[in-house]
């Protein structure tokens, strides 16, 4: 059994299980997702996992930060979940989906000036 599977079935509960997860992906330090209901996220008992750095919500991203080890834990979760991940152009499109018209100007002002800074 691989080091994060346990845990990675107590996150796929933790975010509501995997009817609640529209994609999942990872970038260096975190876990990535698009929910279908945000509000089902026990987000105090996620930041209680070993693993667990901290979580927030971004552009419509649920994040919870890992660290290094995401690559290892992100595979256990896909292979817990049965959920395929997603190219992170991919989770960012599913992400606009959720957010409201504001949001999704303001995401698109940031994507243009966040390379000029």
């Amino acid at each position: 059994m691989s080091k994060f599977k346990d845990e990675a079935k107590q996150l796929l509960i933790l975010v509501g299980g995997k009817e609640n997860i529209q994609g999942v992906t990872h970038c260096v330090t975190r876990m990535w997702f698009v929910l279908v209901d945000p509000s089902l996220v026990n987000i105090e008992t996620i930041e209680e996992l070993p693993s667990a750095k901290g979580t927030f919500t971004q552009s419509g991203q649920f994040q919870v930060i890992i660290g290094n080890e995401v690559q290892e834990y992100y595979n256990d979760f896909v292979d817990v979940s049965g959920i395929e991940g997603v190219s992170k152009e991919a989770l960012k499109s599913d992400a606009k989906s959720q957010q409201t018209p504001i949001q999704k100007i303001m995401s698109d002002l940031g994507e243009i000036f966040a390379p000029l800074i």
